[in-house]
């Protein structure tokens, strides 16, 4: 396996943990020149660089896009969005958000994602004591997310289906290192955003006690969300949200499957699956890199990167970072203590939705574990995204449901 980076590269998809681990020791700070379908960027690879830049609002922008291709929002056609945008105009438009995305509002979903997932599980119990395959992240992981934003969002029950094709087509968009124009994914963004105006038209005309009513209601001192302002947060929760967190759990039991003792400790103390949540997120990060662009000429480690280039944080290399997280920071500790990490970002931008992000993936473990305690995957089996942004799977086969 080669050590040079290529973020499209399918070995390097498939394993980039020794690729980020040569990175972080002889090139933290390492120059990308480019090829024909991937524009020249950086890159950041060490712990400390990433959580000192993602956390500098005069170094580094998010205005320019979150990718390396330096066009992907007018090719998208994408509305004003949180993760686009800088303060002051994001630190506004993230309080207002922050008046209808509670903390509250997140908790009350825990009933609805405990039967949900309860019912699922027993489903796949029932078709694997008749013999059937079962694929843990299609039939389980990415349903939970899908389920639950339909919730928040109070759609209708037969508008439901149309999610899982959008996050889908959205994950897609970046896969195989093609430009984005070139992607199915962009009818899907547009197909997406047109059902979402209709929903905060009809919200604006007859107030519900949903997201996006409580979206439309929201004000600070005079100040309102635009439709537009709404819809770039409806896109965001969907295109960023849903399989980010899908893949969480499809990874923390693929995790488990490699270390029985650690599943052993979760299953005597269920109280540490909050924890591992966080470990698994580490270990393999849903999101594995976004680009900044600079905003000056900015200088690490002696070599500067001047003003106007993108610049990779690599999350997953962060996470794995053993200047930060010890000598055995590529192996699975459900109990590490871990008082920062890079998962969710950090700074102005971290992620809104962290919170419904750990309570989708507790409750599915719980409920897991408790149905279902020696559930396996199988890896080697398993069909994975090609992106050099996330890290996630298409497919996994699982094994080891208990019998109903």
């Amino acid at each position: 396996m080669t050590l040079s980076y290529d973020p499209v590269d399918l070995d390097f998809l498939e394993d980039p943990y020794p690729t980020y681990a040569h990175l972080r020791d002889e090139d933290p700070v390492h120059h990308y020149a480019g090829t024909d379908d991937v524009p020249s960027f950086w890159a950041l690879s060490r712990f400390t660089d990433i959580w000192d830049a993602v956390r500098s609002q005069k170094d580094f922008s998010s205005a320019q896009g979150l990718t390396f291709y330096p066009d992907e929002i007018d090719q998208l056609n994408l509305p004003p969005n949180l993760v686009m945008l800088d303060p002051p105009v994001h630190t506004q438009r993230r309080a207002l958000i922050g008046r209808g995305f509670t903390s509250r509002r997140v908790t009350e979903l825990e009933d609805i994602i405990r039967n949900f997932a309860r019912r699922r599980l027993t489903e796949l119990g029932e078709r694997a004591a008749d013999g059937e395959d079962v694929d843990l992240h299609q039939e389980f992981s990415s349903t939970i997310p899908t389920y639950v934003l339909a919730e928040l969002f109070g759609l209708a029950e037969e508008d439901r289906h149309r999610f899982g094709p959008w996050v889908q087509a959205l994950t897609s968009i970046q896969n195989d290192g093609l430009r984005i124009g070139q992607l199915d994914g962009k009818g899907a963004v547009a197909e997406m955003l047109g059902y979402f105006s209709e929903q905060i038209k009809a919200r604006r005309s007859e107030p519900a006690d949903d997201l996006i009513g409580a979206l439309v209601a929201a004000e600070i001192e005079g100040e309102r969300l635009t439709d537009w302002d709404i819809l770039g947060f409806c896109f965001v929760v969907v295109a960023g949200g849903s399989d980010t967190t899908a893949s969480l759990i499809s990874h923390g039991i693929a995790l488990l499957t490699d270390r029985p003792d650690q599943r052993a400790l979760l299953l005597d103390d269920p109280a540490l699956i909050s924890n591992a949540l966080i470990e698994f997120l580490r270990l393999e990060s849903s999101v594995q890199g976004l680009c900044r662009t600079t905003i000056q000429d900015v200088t690490i480690r002696g070599t500067t990167i001047p003003a106007g280039e993108k610049v990779m944080m690599l999350y997953g290399s962060a996470n794995r970072d053993p200047r930060e997280f010890g000598d055995a920071a590529d192996q699975l500790d459900v109990r590490r203590d871990i008082p920062r990490h890079l998962a969710f970002s950090s700074g102005p931008h971290f992620c809104i939705g962290s919170h419904l992000a750990r309570l989708q993936a507790r409750v599915s473990f719980e409920e897991l574990l408790a149905l279902h305690p020696d559930i396996s995957v199988d890896v080697a089996g398993a069909e994975r995204h090609r992106s050099p942004f996330v890290r996630g799977f298409v497919s996994l086969p699982a094994h080891g449901f208990a019998p109903a």
